[in-house]
């Protein structure tokens, strides 16, 4: 079987890349011919762990290859796979599907014989009969069906996810569209993964569902960390007490700085224009959005407060950029709230990603971008991590005590025991957690009290 992949970012590379794994003939084409000559030479422009060795071994063995050539690609396809971008539409959040809409005109003017043309795009609702409108308009004795195939990858284990997913959303109305999906999905079956075959509208709206709900999960937690904060519970033993319920899963209960990334911001918003096109509004989606924006614009503040209410003047160190480890993705990331407003507040920053940096810096203006996570904390007041990379995970606190000028860290990620950082002798701030001082601090002060009391 062959398949052509329009688009080679993100979820294209990914998908085509798995496809070729599982033995498929697999062209991935992109209209930005830097791009692809990169791809040729084997420099994978993403950063996705296992991938750069996935594309290489399906690209020797011939089953992987990439062009600019879409009509080429086209037509010799069995099945031909849209993902192009689909990013939140200035002025009024709707999905912008311009690059979908092109696609599919080019694809009719290619097509050659029976061809099935996937939305593998996030897509609005009705966006794959707009597809078929398309194509039957530019070809009207084209031979096509028209399905929706959403995505379900999380960045960083991306690849593990398309290998050995949790599910398959296939929206097909033609038995002809469904064999050939389950041809191309067969090693999945052998694999006895759970495949949906629905409805072409079904399948669109689950995608924007499933993340709108995982997005609510992130949310729920972030504003049960507040209320833990006020009443002197601890917000993690909150996520595992309800977590091991089988009604709510663990999953998605880790507090921190609000979600980002390229896909559950966009896809909230545009999940909640598509309701309030068709009047009937997603409330909690509303509140999920607004609840996360309000997020990453109080966690600047809380560095602050840890700072002593002021950062006019002082050297801040920042680890974490990217949305999430294991990906230099900056989209909707809270850094990129978080560092303007304490830059706006007077300080200066010095900040580490192992990955992002280079797309941070195309972001962010007067930050010094350091070569690991103890140069960015030399001199500084104080150090806050904001994505949990694993390497910030082991910090040597004896080595970080030094650095510093204060003994001072804003953990946003939750990735350290309070009563240990104590112990080492910070002051430590956390989420959904009490602030905890260093220990002989903490000893001084009750020894002053109780001299009092005598």
């Amino acid at each position: 079987m062959r398949i052509a992949v329009i688009g080679s970012g993100y979820v294209g590379l990914v998908s085509g890349a798995c496809f070729s794994e599982f033995g498929v003939n697999v062209v991935c084409v992109d209209l930005d011919a830097a791009k692809i000559a990169r791809l040729q030479k084997g420099d994978i422009p993403i950063y996705e762990p296992g991938l750069e060795q996935l594309v290489a071994s399906n690209v020797a063995a011939k089953r992987l290859s990439f062009t600019t050539d879409l009509p080429g690609a086209v037509k010799e396809a069995d099945a031909v796979f849209i993902a192009v971008g689909t990013p939140s539409r200035r002025g009024d959040g709707h999905a912008d599907l311009s690059y979908v809409f092109g696609a599919a005109e080019e694809i009719g003017r290619a097509i050659s014989k029976y061809t099935v043309v996937v939305t593998k795009s996030t897509v609005p609702v009705g966006t794959g009969r707009k597809v078929a409108e398309i194509i039957r308009k530019v070809r009207p004795d084209g031979a096509f069906d028209v399905v929706s195939n959403p995505e379900f990858l999380r960045e960083g284990s991306a690849i593990q996810d398309f290998m050995r997913p949790d599910r398959v959303v296939i929206g097909a109305e033609t038995d002809a569209a469904r064999a050939v999906m389950r041809e191309l999905y067969r090693p999945l079956f052998l694999n006895e993964t759970p495949i949906l075959f629905t409805t072409i509208e079904t399948a669109e709206l689950t995608k924007y569902a499933a993340n709108s709900f995982l997005a609510t999960k992130i949310s729920f937690i972030n504003e049960i960390a507040d209320l833990c904060e006020q009443l002197g519970a601890d917000v993690q033993d909150v996520a595992k007490g309800i977590g091991l319920d089988g009604r709510i899963g663990r999953k998605f209960l880790h507090a921190g700085p609000g979600y980002g990334g390229s896909c559950f911001p966009k896809d909230c918003l545009a999940l909640v224009k598509t309701a309030q096109d068709a009047h009937s509004p997603v409330s909690i989606i509303e509140a999920v959005i607004g609840v996360n924006d309000r997020r990453k614009e109080a966690m600047a503040e809380r560095i602050i407060r840890a700072c002593g209410g002021n950062v006019k003047g002082k050297t801040l160190a920042i680890l974490g950029l990217a949305f999430k480890p294991n990906t230099d993705d900056m989209r909707d990331s809270p850094s990129l709230d978080i560092i303007p407003a304490l830059q706006k507040a007077g300080a200066t920053i010095r900040a580490f990603d192992p990955e992002g940096m280079k797309e941070a810096a195309k972001m962010m203006e007067n930050v010094t971008f350091c070569t690991d996570a103890y140069d960015a904390m030399k001199g500084a007041d104080a150090v806050a991590i904001v994505t949990e990379w694993n390497e910030f995970r082991a910090l040597d606190l004896v080595r970080v005590k030094t650095l510093l000028s204060t003994p001072t860290v804003i953990d946003l990620r939750n990735i350290y025991k309070p009563e240990d950082m104590s112990a080492a002798g910070f002051y430590y701030v956390s989420i959904g957690r009490a602030p905890v001082e260093p220990i002989d601090a903490a000893e001084r002060r009750l020894a002053m009290r109780e001299g009092a009391a005598r």
